[in-house]
């Protein structure tokens, strides 16, 4: 069963959070549902989740990893101001 599963990495952690965030914006249709929903709320829990995750790691993270969470983040950003100015 594990065999199916991606190896737990720094880069999982962060996408998973990443991926939920999406849904919550509306980019990623809910897995449930299957409808586009926009959370706003949902969507900046999960962003400022990243956020935490990112200073709590500082200094213990390579290259890499950095631009990693760094770029996660800077999009989701940007899609959070788009949709919430609408």
């Amino acid at each position: 069963m594990t065999d199916s599963l991606p190896p737990a990495t720094f880069e999982v952690l962060v996408s998973t959070f990443a991926t939920q965030a999406a849904v919550a914006l509306g980019q990623i249709p809910n897995p449930v549902t299957r409808q586009s929903d926009l959370d706003l709320p949902q969507a900046k829990f999960g962003i400022d989740l990243l956020q935490l995750l990112e200073q709590k790691t500082k200094g213990n993270r390579n290259e890499s990893e950095d631009k990693f969470i760094q770029d996660c983040l800077y999009q989701l950003r940007m899609l959070y101001i788009d949709k919430s100015a609408k």
